[in-house]
């Protein structure tokens, strides 16, 4: 058996995955300066991937750098998620449109899978694995739309969402509907294109009540 070693590439992604996930869960706070070197050895990599994950992440506004002063985590801004709410919605509707009439019973099977682990983890008050059931019921649409634009703008600008919505639901407030998502399913069971595309406009204009709420 041939071992190939890990590409830089695969280095810098696991290392951009591993800091965006602790953002948005809030395990590295707003304002915190983060050092490539620390999260280097919390990696048990070496700096240049880091370096290039906080790139990245200064591109994508979960970090902000002062060249040759400071890289740190930005603040929550509702200007920021309002925006990006915006752009990812948009381009939720545009992957209903396409995917609804490719969509198969295996697709619609994994929506309402999807459903009853947000329903669950909502009971429970799991918001980690209810965003992340949701991310997988939504994530089924877009992979159908095939369009990869599409997709490469929601995985960019939804940990800006993310960000505050976990905030909100850990200050008490509601993970956005099962009821919508069922609508949403039927929809797309029945091949109702206009109907799918209504719900996901409803699903994303729910978040303007987070971002108002700051």
């Amino acid at each position: 058996m041939t071992i190939r070693p890990v590409s830089r590439t695969l280095l810098r992604d696991q290392a951009y995955a591993s800091i965006r996930d602790a953002i948005v869960a809030g395990e590295i706070e707003p304002g915190a300066v983060v050092r490539d070197a620390e999260f280097a050895e919390r990696l048990g990599l070496s700096r240049a991937p880091v370096r290039d994950a906080f790139a990245r992440l200064v591109d994508e506004g979960l970090l902000e750098s002062k060249p040759q002063s400071y890289t740190r985590v930005t603040a929550v801004v509702a200007a920021d998620v309002r925006d990006a709410a915006a752009v990812v919605g948009a381009m939720h509707e545009l992957a209903v449109r396409v995917a609804v009439p490719r969509l198969r019973g295996a697709d619609v099977n994994a929506m309402r899978s999807a459903n009853a682990r947000f329903s669950h983890a909502v009971r429970a008050g799991d918001v980690d694995a209810a965003l992340r059931a949701d991310d997988e019921l939504h994530d089924v649409l877009v992979r159908v739309s095939g369009n990869r634009a599409a997709a490469a703008t929601v995985a960019r600008y939804t940990p800006l969402i993310r960000r505050l919505e976990r905030r909100r639901f850990g200050e008490g407030g509601n993970c956005r509907s099962a009821g919508l998502h069922e609508r949403l399913i039927e929809a797309c069971a029945d091949g109702d294109v206009d109907e799918a595309v209504r719900v996901t406009s409803e699903i994303w204009r729910g978040l303007e009540g987070l971002v108002d709420l700051d």
